[in-house]
């Protein structure tokens, strides 16, 4: 039985309920997304052939220092780094090192800002250089799919309807929806009920409620759907180590849809491509 509770009243800590937030606790929730935002949107002159994913991580942890926010990343369950960096065959938890990158890459970089107590989680996708078109389109493909989600989200409907307009979509593209992971509540916690699943049928999961905030982070591949886990614990790789995508926004649910609080300031959600503005 899916419990729902007013935020307020809630301990500090993931009981399985699920949180309804109040007009006020938006408020604190855009202030930490948007600074999200505007670092991922700073990412996009940085991201280029020779950078290496640790000098992004040191500009996520200085851009957010000169803000007044922390990474959430930073030492979460033993983890080091201020980001996620993935690339190429990496579908997420990639940790950032001097490894330099290469013309012709592509990597998600997943930041979380903690702004006075709320979490500012997203992601997106960054050509590095120019990429082949199957690279492209894998992209492209991904980004629709979060849209489609997006889209799907209005109060009355069950957070399956997400997955179910993920998963139609990406395997009308032939591409797969990879599984082992999902999207999540997320405001005062980082990680909170309920699991956002990125696949699955309209009919299920829990109904969703003016209030409740979550992310919708859909991981797509290009070849199929298996990962594992790399012996560091945290990086996620394709089996057959095909490409693979992921973009991510943390949403709202309003009384009509929801509100998308980590939009890109600049008009860049597809940094190296034509800006879109989800509808």
């Amino acid at each position: 039985m899916v419990t729902y509770i007013d935020a307020a009243s809630a301990p500090l800590k993931n009981t399985g309920v699920i949180r309804l937030y109040t007009p006020e606790d938006f408020d604190g929730m855009r202030k930490a997304c948007q600074l999200t935002a505007r670092c991922l949107d700073e990412l996009a002159a940085i991201v280029k052939p020779g950078v290496t994913t640790d000098a992004i991580d040191r500009f996520v942890f200085e851009f957010g220092a000169d803000h007044g926010a922390l990474p959430a990343t930073l030492n979460y369950r033993g983890y080091t780094k201020s980001v996620c960096t993935s690339i190429n065959h990496v579908v997420c938890h990639g940790i950032p090192d001097e490894k330099p990158l290469r013309e012709g890459d592509i990597v998600n970089i997943d930041v979380t800002y903690v702004l006075d107590g709320w979490h500012g989680d997203s992601s997106r996708m960054y050509p590095v250089g120019q990429i082949k078109r199957a690279a492209e389109r894998l992209m492209e493909v991904t980004y629709e799919c979060l849209l489609r989600g997006i889209a799907a989200v209005k109060p009355g409907v069950r957070t399956g309807a997400i997955g179910a307009a993920i998963q139609t979509y990406a395997e009308a593209e032939r591409c797969s929806v990879v599984r082992d992971f999902c999207g999540h509540g997320v405001g005062r916690l980082f990680h909170d009920t309920p699991n956002i699943l990125h696949y699955g049928r309209p009919d299920e999961g829990p109904e969703i409620r003016e209030g409740m905030i979550f992310t919708i982070e859909p991981m797509i591949n290009l070849g199929k759907p298996h990962v594992k886990v790399l012996s560091d614990g945290w990086t996620a790789v394709t089996r057959d180590r095909s490409l693979s995508a992921q973009y991510e926004h943390a949403v709202g649910v309003t009384a009509t849809g929801c509100e998308i609080f980590t939009l890109s300031p600049g008009g860049f959600d597809r940094p190296g491509l034509p800006p879109l503005t989800p509808s």
